[in-house]
């Protein structure tokens, strides 16, 4: 199986995206503060494209949780 499609890879796109929607942050203003145009996002969030674990903090800072508070609640 792809990781892309495992479903531990899978939860953590998906609670990032309701923690984007939780901040009330449009994928557009995400791309914006991550310096990528809206497709980037949008791509992540369709899982058509995998976030490294550097990738991922840099959403995290952006949405403003720690990484050891988002790993540390459950998937």
């Amino acid at each position: 199986m792809s990781s892309i499609h495992d479903p531990r890879y899978r939860n953590v796109i998906t609670k990032l995206i309701k923690l984007r929607e939780l901040k009330k942050i449009t994928q557009v203003q995400l791309a914006t503060s991550l310096k990528k145009p809206q497709s980037y996002v949008a791509k992540v969030e369709n899982f058509e494209r995998r976030l490294d674990f550097i990738e991922l903090y840099d959403w995290l800072t952006i949405l403003d949780e720690k990484v050891s508070n988002f790993l540390g609640t459950e998937l």
